[in-house]
C-alpha cells in the first residue's frame, strides 16, 4: 500500500509498502528518493522504486513505478501538450499535479485513476472540476483503484 501525505508545509511524502520514502519539495520542484536528489533528467532506481525524469521546455516531469503503480508529478501548468510529453504520461495510476485552474486542462488530457493537487490553488483546481473531497492527513492507495473513474484526493497540509 502506498501512503501519501505532507511531510511539512512544502513537501509531499510518498511511502511504498516497505516504508521507503520519495519526497517532493514542491516549492523547489525537487524530488528525493530517500536522501538522493533526482532532480535531473535520467532514469533512477533505489529501494525498489523506479523513476524516470524527463525535461521538456525547461520543466522537469517525474514518472515513478512504486509498488506496481505508475505515478507522475507535474510541477508546472504552462507548457504545450504536444505528443512528445503526452506520451510520457501514458498509463498513469496516480497523478500529483500543481493545483491551479490552468492545470485542469493538463489533467483532462491524462487519464489518471487518482489525482492529488498540491499548493495554494488546490481548492481552485478541485472546485473547477466540481470535486469536493474530504481532506485527508494520509491517502492510502492500494490495488483498489478503479480504471473507469478518477478518484480525487485532497491532502491536508
Amino acid at each position: 500500500m502506498i501512503e501519501i501525505s505532507y511531510k511539512n508545509t512544502s513537501t509531499i511524502c510518498i511511502k511504498n509498502a516497505d516504508k521507503k520514502e520519495i519526497n517532493f519539495a514542491f516549492e523547489d520542484k525537487k524530488v528525493f528518493l530517500e536522501d538522493f536528489d533526482v532532480s535531473h533528467p535520467g532514469e533512477y532506481e533505489k529501494s525498489g522504486n523506479l523513476l524516470e525524469v524527463k525535461e521538456y521546455t525547461d520543466i522537469l516531469f517525474y514518472k515513478f513505478l512504486v509498488d506496481g503503480k505508475h505515478m507522475c508529478i507535474i510541477t508546472a501548468d504552462a507548457f504545450d501538450l504536444k505528443e512528445e510529453i503526452v506520451s510520457f504520461f501514458w498509463d498513469v495510476d496516480i497523478l500529483i499535479i500543481i493545483g491551479t485552474k490552468d492545470a485542469v486542462k493538463i489533467f483532462e488530457n491524462i487519464e489518471a485513476k487518482a489525482v492529488i493537487p498540491y499548493g495554494e490553488g488546490k481548492d481552485i483546481f478541485l472546485n473547477t472540476l466540481g470535486q469536493h473531497p474530504e481532506a485527508l492527513k494520509v491517502a492510502k492507495i492500494g490495488s483498489d483503484l478503479d480504471g473507469d473513474r478518477t478518484e480525487f484526493i485532497n491532502l491536508e497540509g
